[in-house]
């Protein structure tokens, strides 16, 4: 999860052809834009002898006064090519109502109490409640929307006491990642004094006791560098009831290895602190252990190489059980000793799967081994013993992503959530005895499913590797070109796109679109060989394989070029920028949303530094040739005829900082040729996209689903639009 969190967490070139000329008065294009004049700087690198300029360096600065000027000129203008477009309130409307269901999320149980998070519909914050029986409606234990008035403090992490009395929970301020931890009594609902500051990447694990937590923090940044000072030195600290940050103790640090980050979790005996220990991005890990049951004793190495993922899940006396890549690409579940730790004496638990099921996670919950596969980049979930006995396979609902099963080895039910492309998130209860799953919470969304379907295909890619892409789309879809279509893709850091309701895709169905996600390399969804294949040095065959995607599809009868809208966000947003740049010809509209974009100097911000075990670096020869190959800053060339372009970023994202589609934008509107638009929106007081405001969400939708009908020439089908 850490990695996620690092990496991004958050997940469409000779000359396209205009919108058909049957397209709409509603829809026609207007006249050439005039965009801002952005100056040129004379500031050149010299990369081992390559002398790069780079003419937009001033708009790294975000707090400059001609930056919030330029910003401002560049949403002038945007806001009103936006308002020239009639269909945008009805997507908007629509896009309201589906939004406005009532959510839940998976319950957890600390003592005798159970919590959950629970969103009305259109509450800008979901809310946590408590109760004491979940069969009855909880009270209202910390609402973040009483936080703000405009709703964009948001909580970003929870950590619970062993008996259920005190919840520590961290805020996040418009968007960013740094986190204010606070401790909250259940029994009161009111605030303790504690308040911990400059933590990021961290959760909140409590001592057995209760009396503290563990958690993570960097050193505070100055105040006009907190969105983009480096965030680097990493340490582990625990934080007692009552007393102030300055007196916390210091647990675990490594000053010789200021790239490593850390993750600390109290076992559930109360007796180990397991700390897992990564560098930036890599999902590779080196485990410490402390004994907390000796006095003074100090973190040890239990697995010190970090030559493989190494995912704690539990640990009986002295026996620590992990999901690891180690000697198996695709995850197994071992036991290791800590009397011996070596891999000769390692017992496999669950062994990796035939085929290419990927285990993404294991739940130790009632004395069993719940275990959750990933199978075609589809939920599978099947029930261990100890002993390495498969027990039971747990039959889901259906087809799509399952998460949960939280709790502990003494508990008698746990709750998982599951989810599909048509299907709202609906929240189970599992009875571990008998193994009985019940609907929990299901929700009511006004979205009728029953016109659309999702079809999964394999397409080959541009060196033959065969390549998974879900399609939405109604059933009685004609493939004859024509149909407006989304390509989504994500391809980096082994993050997996598994099948996931989403309000704005149901829109998006309802206008009469297909919606298509690519499942890349670079990704985990086949385990580490499928990361491996997309990253560092083969960090192209994603942009190959979203290519490949966009070329099926329109070979395939499915949509055209001048129908198709490429779309992904932070590195998908990458993908979106490298493959525009490579290929403009291939599609008629680019949306990348809060892209990294000069992969140069992404290293130089925040939490950037931590995507070379993914990206590599332009401070080495090897690296700065594979970056500058495909860099989509540095790719833009004058008098070419871009995609109409929408680029979404925020002024508050301190984890891809906006100055990548600053410099981007102010570049392409200097090189762009044609009539097509290439516009920035710029969010205020967000950041890289979790915990922003619904309606904010809804907004942002609303304005790139308008633009990308505008620019496909889409009429929307008749009654289309808010419900009575």
């Amino acid at each position: 999860m850490l990695a996620e969190l690092l990496a991004f967490a958050l997940a469409a070139a000779d000359v396209a052809p205009p919108p058909p000329a049957a397209a709409s008065a509603a829809t026609a294009a207007p006249a050439k834009l005039k965009y801002p004049r952005t100056k040129r700087v004379d500031v050149v690198d010299d990369y081992f002898g390559t002398k790069v300029k780079d003419p937009y360096r001033w708009l790294e600065d975000d707090n400059s006064e001609d930056t919030r000027l330029w910003v401002a000129a560049q949403n002038a203008v945007t806001d009103a090519y936006l308002a020239t477009i009639p269909q945008r309130t009805a997507i908007r409307e629509r896009l309201t109502q589906i939004w406005n269901y009532e959510r839940f999320y998976a319950t957890s149980k600390h003592g005798k109490r159970y919590f959950y998070m629970r969103n009305s519909g259109l509450q800008p914050q979901s809310v946590l409640h408590v109760t004491d029986d979940p069969a009855v409606d909880g009270r209202v234990l910390l609402d973040p929307n009483a936080l703000s008035k405009d709703g964009t403090v948001a909580l970003s992490g929870m950590g619970f006491s062993d008996d259920g009395r005190l919840v520590a929970y961290a805020i996040a301020d418009a968007g960013s990642d740094w986190q204010i931890w606070r401790v909250r009594d259940v029994d009161t609902g009111k605030d303790l004094p504690d308040e911990v500051r400059w933590a990021k990447f961290s959760g909140a694990s409590f001592s057995k006791d209760g009396k503290g937590f563990y958690y993570a923090r960097f050193a505070a940044p100055l105040e006009a560098e907190k969105l983009t000072a480096l965030n680097m030195n990493q340490k582990v600290w625990y934080h007692a009831i009552g007393s102030h940050q300055n007196d916390d103790v210091l647990v675990y640090e490594r000053p010789d290895q200021p790239e490593w980050n850390f993750t600390a979790t109290a076992s559930d005996d109360g007796r180990w602190l397991v700390i897992a220990a990564g560098k930036g991005s890599s999902p590779e890990r080196a485990v410490f252990v402390q004994d907390l049951a000796k006095p003074g004793a100090k973190p040890e190495p239990l697995l010190s190489r970090m030559d493989a993922a190494y995912d704690f899940v539990d640990v009986v006396d002295d026996t620590f059980y992990f999901v690891t890549d180690r000697g198996a690409p695709r995850k197994r579940l071992v036991a290791v000793s800590r009397a011996r730790p070596e891999e000769k004496d390692w017992r496999e638990v669950i062994p990796e799967a035939k085929g290419t099921d990927v285990l993404s996670y294991v739940s130790s919950v009632g004395d069993r081994l719940v275990a959750v596969w990933t199978r075609d980049v589809k939920s599978a979930v099947d029930v261990w013993d100890r002993s390495g006995k498969k027990t039971a396979d747990l039959a889901l609902p259906g087809i799509g992503t399952v998460s949960g099963f939280s709790g502990k080895r003494s508990d008698s039910e746990t709750f998982y959530v599951f989810t599909g492309f048509l299907a709202p998130p609906t929240v189970y209860r599992l009875d571990l005895p008998t193994l009985t799953s019940t609907v929990f919470r299901k929700p009511k969304a006004d979205f009728d499913a029953s016109p659309y379907e999702t079809t999964q295909v394999f397409y080959p890619s541009k060196d033959g590797t065969r390549v998974p892409m879900f399609l939405l789309h109604r059933r009685d879809v004609k493939l004859d070109g024509r149909n407006p279509t989304i390509l989504y893709g994500y391809g980096g850091f082994n993050v997996s796109l598994l099948p996931a309701f989403s309000p704005s895709r149901a829109t998006w169905l309802e206008m009469g679109g297909v919606y298509a996600v690519a499942n890349l390399r670079g990704g985990g969804e086949y385990g580490k060989a499928w990361h491996d294949a997309g990253r560092l040095g083969k960090k192209q065959n994603v942009f190959d394989d979203f290519i490949a995607a966009a070329e099926w599809l329109q070979k395939s009868g499915w949509t055209s070029a001048d129908r198709l809208a490429m779309n992904g966000g932070s590195n998908g947003g990458l993908v979106v920028g490298a493959v525009m740049t490579q290929r403009p010809e291939l599609a008629a509209v680019a949306l990348p949303q809060v892209p990294v974009m000069d992969m140069l100097r992404f290293h130089k911000f925040t939490i950037g530094w931590a995507w070379k075990s993914d990206f590599g670096s332009s401070e080495i020869k090897l690296g700065f040739d594979t970056l500058f190959a495909y860099s989509p800053l540095h790719r833009l060339k004058k008098g070419t005829a871009y995609p109409a372009t929408l680029v979404t970023t925020a002024d508050h994202d301190d984890r891809v900082v906006p100055a990548h589609s600053f410099k981007f934008i102010a570049e392409l509107q200097a090189d762009q040729a044609g009539p097509r638009p290439v516009l920035a929106r710029i969010e205020t007081r967000a950041g890289h996209g979790a915990g922003k405001p619904t309606q904010k969400g809804i907004e942002e939708v609303a304005d790139v689903y308008a633009f990308t009908v505008r620019n496909l020439g889409m009429d929307l089908p008749a009654g289309f639009g808010a419900r009575k």
